[in-house]
């Protein structure tokens, strides 16, 4: 079809879809199912009340080349690999959207949400378990890639990566004190003894992340088996101011707001890079950062909200400065694959700083826009919308929501029979007859967020291009947080 018929096309899909769902969803049901996804993501012995009933128990002896258990936490994506730096970027998320809106999500909702995090950070801890050392990843990806196998057949290298000090891994404890943090304030109230726990662990892996500087891909025994899948590539300098703002929210201790004052300028706080994601935490850093500047007048830290307000300029394409682009259906984008995580953190870090500038009734200055908090979480339910099904495929990109959504995505264990209704091996190479199928997953993993549509709003539910079709853990995270507010917030026109 050519480019311009194509569009025609589109726009009179679109605009059907929007007059069919009078722009109307159920955010309680997409929340329910966001959450449920983290179960589908789980690796090692799975609990009686799992609900992702066709998954069994995987990755049974991971840790054994250091004779420890590293069992549990989650795969990353559609593969069967726990890399340690998405995975507590994840939890930290989930345990933002848990602090900022769980206060709006059912009760069942915020254990359901509470499991999901738990079920990190219980794996979390496990990394720090050995004195000056801390576990970066289980599971050689090239050998995992190389099969297309469930999780519970597992025949691949279960290899373990440390780093031992004084070898640096600032990008990994950083990102882990961060999570630990903030996951300890979500605990503090239902199970106070386990949020000392964690706050514990999250000021031992602060201190090895600070004293020994450097990026975790850059040891030798790591670089190969984390690059190019999670390489450090932005530099380990924001983790380490990011997880002090954890560890600053979480203790209110004057000593972390002093090094983020003291050491601001060195790692990079004036950098204004307008990204939030896995592997650059700028973006977020500001938004949380700008809470004590708004809310407590700790003008110290002014120039943190300065920068995030630079950065909301920079999204909301009214603005001047606005320099995010955007398909023609409305959609954030930026080239590289897993597009969606763009669009699902920055409509969170929308949602929270127009959750701020409500208690002061304040509005952002973009040049010749104001932007006030009611423009910010427009902007973010129209990217909540679009993933939800308000786009010129009139597709939903969240597995299981609605009627319409993708059914070949690029994810191991969905792709294959459950080990429940096949439980013979399937062998490394046996998959690949499912990995080339056209037919759609046996396993409907519910909640899955794909990678999602190309810069022209285009997707082809094609298993084989995992940029598009492949789910991950911190496309969801963010989605938590974003999908309770709206679920309690339904007539936001």
């Amino acid at each position: 079809m050519k480019a311009w018929w194509r569009r025609l096309f589109y726009v009179a899909v679109f605009e059907t879809v929007l007059i069919g769902m009078g722009s109307a969803h159920d955010y309680w049901d997409a929340l329910s199912k966001a959450i449920i996804f983290f179960e589908g993501q789980r690796s090692g012995f799975l609990p009686q009340d799992q609900r992702v009933s066709w998954r069994g128990n995987s990755g049974l002896s991971d840790g054994w080349n250091y004779n420890t258990d590293l069992t549990g936490g989650y795969y990353d994506a559609g593969d069967n690999v726990k890399f340690g730096f998405p995975m507590a970027f994840t939890t930290t998320m989930l345990a933002w959207s848990v602090l900022e809106f769980g206060d709006v999500m059912p009760p069942n909702e915020l254990r359901n949400a509470l499991l999901a995090i738990r079920w990190a950070t219980d794996y979390l801890l496990k990394t720090l378990s050995q004195p000056n050392r801390i576990f970066v990843q289980v599971g050689d990806p090239n050998s995992d890639h190389d099969c297309w196998e469930r999780p519970e057949d597992m025949d691949t290298a279960r290899t373990t990566y440390a780093i031992d000090a004084p070898n640096a891994a600032s990008d990994v404890a950083g990102e882990t004190a961060a999570a630990l943090a903030a996951s300890s304030m979500a605990f503090r109230s239902s199970d106070p003894g386990y949020s000392e726990t964690l706050l514990r662990n999250a000021l031992t892996a602060f201190e090895f992340a600070d004293n020994y500087r450097g990026a975790y891909s850059d040891n030798e025994n790591v670089k190969y088996n984390a690059c190019p899948y999670y390489c450090d590539f932005d530099g380990y300098q924001d983790e380490l101011l990011w997880g002090a703002a954890w560890l600053r929210r979480a203790t209110q201790d004057d000593n972390f707001l002093n090094y983020i004052e003291s050491n601001g300028k060195t790692l990079g706080a004036d950098d204004n890079i307008n990204e939030f994601g896995w592997d650059n935490k700028h973006a977020g850093l500001n938004v949380l950062l700008s809470k004590e500047v708004i809310e407590g007048n700790m003008y110290s830290l002014e120039s943190y909200k300065s920068s995030a307000e630079r950065f909301i300029c920079t999204v909301i394409p009214e603005s001047p400065s606005s320099n995010i682009q955007y398909t023609p259906g409305g959609l954030v984008y930026r080239p590289g694959g897993s597009n969606l995580q763009h669009a699902t953190s920055i409509a969170f870090l929308e949602l929270v700083y127009a959750n701020y500038l409500t208690h002061t009734s304040q509005a952002i200055n973009c040049g010749n826009v104001y932007v006030s908090a009611q423009t910010l979480r427009q902007h973010a339910k129209r990217q909540v919308d679009y993933i939800l099904g308000e786009n010129p495929m009139g597709l939903s990109y969240m597995v299981g929501y609605s009627n319409y959504y993708p059914q070949r995505i690029h994810h191991r264990a969905s792709s294959l029979p459950s080990i429940k209704d096949h439980p013979q091996f399937i062998a490394c190479k046996e998959g690949s007859i499912y990995y080339n199928s056209t037919n759609p997953n046996p396993n409907v993993l519910v909640g899955a967020i794909v990678g999602g549509p190309d810069e022209n709003d285009d997707y082809e539910d094609d298993r084989i291009d995992f940029r598009k079709s492949e789910p991950t853990t911190y496309i969801n995270a963010p989605f938590v947080g974003v999908l309770a507010y709206f679920a309690a917030n339904p007539s936001l026109s």
